[in-house]
């Protein structure tokens, strides 16, 4: 997730033009499963969105409010991977035989249907409620945050409602691109 130095992975009206300004402020083109979508990063960004962009994340777990806001990508998300969206309800026109894109109501069977879809791959989850969901039932392996040097005061907060503090985390991996930092924690159990 991209996420402001305050805490903030969107503005107050969903918007998130200042968090990702980092992906088409370099010279390295990142092309992704969706065309239309390809990046320009820097050298240092690149190497972050690699394992992402190149078959590393074998399934991705979001919730109904970014799928909806991304109109489910088109039916095909950036990293050509299934997508498992988390939502009491299916939204008119899915499922689509041209999408890996499913439903689930519970987060936990959703992780289960993605862990199976993954094999040995990683798993990422696109949603603050979701992580924080699993971050409480101490199912999630690492935080990956692209830290964006802007205060954006009100929003969404990445990690707004944890129910079990503390959670430790281990020293970050850093990686520093041009307008983001780029942090991987292992989370401690």
């Amino acid at each position: 997730m991209s996420m402001s130095l305050d805490g903030f992975i969107a503005d107050e009206n969903d918007g998130v033009e200042e968090l990702f300004g980092w992906y088409g402020n370099g010279d390295v083109e990142m092309p992704t499963a969706v065309p239309q979508f390809t990046f320009r990063v820097t050298e240092a960004s690149a190497r972050h969105l690699e394992p992402f962009l190149s078959g590393g994340v074998g399934a991705l777990i979001c919730g109904r409010r970014i799928f909806d806001l991304t109109g489910g990508w088109g039916g095909t998300h950036p990293a050509g991977c299934p997508v498992f969206v988390v939502s009491h309800s299916v939204p008119d026109g899915w499922p689509r035989a041209d999408s890996r894109t499913t439903f689930h109501t519970d987060p936990m069977a959703a992780l289960e249907a993605a862990r199976a879809e993954a094999g040995d791959r990683d798993i990422a989850v696109a949603t603050p409620t979701i992580t924080q969901q699993f971050l409480d039932a101490g199912v999630l392996d690492a935080i990956s945050v692209s830290l964006v040097p802007v205060l954006l005061g009100r929003g969404i907060r990445f990690f707004d409602h944890l129910a079990r503090t503390p959670i430790r985390l281990g020293d970050p991996t850093v990686t520093e691109g041009k307008s983001v930092t780029h942090l991987m924690y292992e989370v401690i159990r």
